[in-house]
This record gives C-alpha cells, sequence and structure tokens, in this order.
C-alpha cells in the first residue's frame, strides 16, 4: 500500500528514476501478498528474494545476504524502505553495508516498547537512513529528539493513504459484506496478529471472551490471521471460538475486501497499525488492542481509541460505542492523497546524505 503510489510517482519521470522493485518473499501467502499486487495495480517485482521463514533472525540474515547481491549486481543510487517490517530493517542493514544512500518512508514512529520487534526495526532504519519521510509532527518531534540532522526529515504525508483515496471507489464495488452476510453498519470487524496478543494463552484468550461478549450484541467479523489460528487451536482456544454463533471467521483479506469492510464497520477491533490510519480516514471507530501506539496522531485527531488486551477494557469500550459514545475525529494534515508526489518531488531535488 506504500510502495504502489510511490512506484507510480517515480515511473512518471523515466528521465529522471529507473526504479527497480524488490520482493524479499517475507510474505508468502497468497492472501497476504500476490493478491496485494493484483489489486493494487503493482507491477511484478524486478527480484524476489524468497525469503527464508524460519524465524525472524534467520530471515534477517538471510534477507541481508540475498539483498546485498542486488545492490552489488545493481549499484543503486538509492535505496528506498517502507514501514516497519522485518525486511524493512535488512535491507537497511544492506544498504549501509555498502555505503548506499538510504530513504525510510513512515520514519520517526515510536511506540516507546523495544518489545515490539517493529520498534526495533524502526529505530535500526531511522539510524541508518540519510532521507526520513514522516508523515506527522509528532514523527518529526521523535526525530528531532534522537537528533536526526533537520536537514534529513521531510514530512510528505502518508503513503497508505494516497492508496486508500486511488481505490475506495473500486473497493466500495468489492461483495463481501453480502458474501459475508453482514449489512454496512451492523457489524464490527476484527483482526489480530501481534504477537504479545496471540502468542500468549492466557492473552488471546481474554480478548476472545471479550468478543463472546461483544458478540451477544452485535456480528464480529473476525479476520484471522494464520498465526492467530494456529495458536487458537494449539491452546485449545478454539471450542470458545466455535460457541460463538454470531462470529463469522474469514482467513486473511485482500486489500479491496479489507478496506470495503472496514468502511462498512459500526466499529473496528484490532492491534494493526495500518488499520488504526485507514479508520482515521474512513471515520469509523477503532478499538487499538494495545496500551500503546506508534501512530498518537489517530487517537489525537482521529477516531483511534488505545483499549489494550484486558477483556474488561475492551468489553467496556465497545460497550459505550453500542451505546452511542461515539469519538468524533478528523483527518491529519497531508493524509489527502497527495504524499506520492511530494515524496518524489523531494527525490527529485538530489539524494541528500548525512
Amino acid at each position: 500500500m506504500k510502495v504502489a503510489p510511490l512506484l507510480a510517482e517515480l515511473r512518471q519521470y523515466p528521465a529522471e528514476f529507473t526504479p527497480l522493485l524488490v520482493h524479499t518473499g517475507q510474505h508468502y501467502d497468497y492472501q497476504m501478498s500476490d493478491v496485494f499486487f493484483e489489486e493494487l495495480e503493482l507491477s511484478e517485482p524486478d527480484y524476489y528474494l524468497d525469503a527464508r521463514k524460519d524465524n525472524e533472525a534467520i530471515q534477517t540474515a538471510d534477507i541481508i545476504e540475498k539483498f546485498d547481491q542486488v545492490l552489488l549486481d545493481e549499484a543503486p543510487d538509492l535505496i528506498i524502505v517502507v514501514g516497519d517490517v522485518t525486511s524493512t530493517a535488512a535491507c537497511a542493514m544492506a544498504a549501509s553495508k555498502r555505503d548506499l544512500p538510504l530513504a525510510h518512508v513512515e520514519a520517526g514512529l515510536r511506540s516507546g516498547d523495544r518489545r515490539m520487534p517493529e520498534e526495533l526495526n524502526r529505530l535500526v532504519t531511522d539510524g541508518l537512513a540519510d532521507m526520513l519521510f514522516t508523515f506527522s509532527a509528532n514523527a518529526d518531534a521523535n526525530l528531532r529528539a534522537e537528533n536526526v540532522p533537520q536537514h534529513c526529515v521531510f514530512r510528505v504525508g502518508n503513503l497508505m493513504i494516497d492508496t486508500l483515496l486511488r481505490f475506495r471507489k473500486k473497493a466500495d464495488e468489492s461483495r463481501i459484506l453480502e458474501e459475508v452476510g453482514v449489512a454496512a453498519g451492523a457489524y464490527a470487524l476484527a483482526t489480530l496478529h501481534r504477537p504479545a496478543n496471540v502468542d500468549n494463552a492466557e492473552v488471546l484468550g481474554g480478548i476472545l471472551q471479550a468478543f463472546e461478549q461483544i458478540q451477544q450484541r452485535l456480528p464480529i467479523v473476525f479476520s484471522i490471521h494464520p498465526r492467530t489460528r494456529n495458536n487458537i487451536e494449539s491452546f485449545g482456544l478454539q471450542k470458545l471460538l466455535d460457541a460463538m454463533s454470531n462470529v463469522h471467521l474469514l482467513g486473511p483479506l485482500g486489500y479491496l475486501d479489507m478496506l470495503r469492510l472496514q468502511a462498512g464497520a459500526r466499529f473496528v477491533m484490532s492491534d494493526s497499525a495500518g488499520i488504526q490510519e485507514e479508520t482515521t480516514v474512513l471515520g469509523v471507530p477503532c478499538l487499538t488492542l494495545r496500551s500503546n501506539t506508534e501512530r498518537p496522531v489517530t487517537v489525537e485527531q482521529g477516531t483511534n481509541q488505545i483499549v489494550g488486551s484486558e477483556m474488561q477494557a475492551i468489553i467496556a469500550a465497545a460497550t459505550a460505542l453500542l451505546d452511542g459514545q461515539v469519538p468524533q475525529g478528523g483527518v491529519p494534515e497531508l493524509w489527502d492523497g497527495g504524499s506520492a508526489a511530494r515524496l518524489v518531488q523531494v527525490l527529485r531535488q538530489g539524494i541528500i546524505r548525512r
């Protein structure tokens, strides 16, 4: 969702840029990777690294080794990495070892929780980047506090929202609500995937018990991540889930179906970072099932609430929404669909080194 608008914009200037797209293969399930290339009209990647899936440490090392060969073969003028996943930090480290200029899209986000793998990825990548592209004032402030030179920081807006606004009409044509059997405004959407929530049997069980209470008042459409599904089974929680007659279970969804479900939901319950942003722009209440967020702008200006993962807190927040206590939010500055264009205009002025 971040790469698609950036790549399209770079290709508007063929005399200045020859972009190459590298897919590490970190996400390898069709519904978690290939379907996004199709729906977001992305071209086939120029390189597919087929990263190992053993564990995060092995995957990081594998990506570094394979991406290093790409750098050796191509000798690029600039490497652009996005987000905060394993691939982001691994490719940033490979670039730094070759002393090649590095740009980070979605820089400056901080949760303050170093138990999160994503937080470590953010810190590593921002520490190595020469050009840091941010989407909010608090991200800029975080980088200033870490002594990042001001001339390296560029607030351009949120590329995720470029994609949302471009494909919103197409997503409205999705038939996912009819396929599931729910009506717009008459269901809650739920997703879970973060290790802190799904790798602990007690925490995951408590969240599911909260869902059990909520679904008595409102249908829940639950898109289950493969990691979450596996842990529900291994922790012996499947019976609890199966007993919920008003929960509609779905596997991972493509971008357009997920966007349609978000837009039509009464509210969303999730530990996803991107969903905090998308619901803010859609004006849909979001209950973030975490104790912190690296996107505080979605709480300060949007419809996001940080609820945590404790059962009673989730039930209380959902009950308040069901009883009509709906937060009013707005859209942060520069989340307007023009972020990729602003970013590329910066690149056209030249690569900045620290």
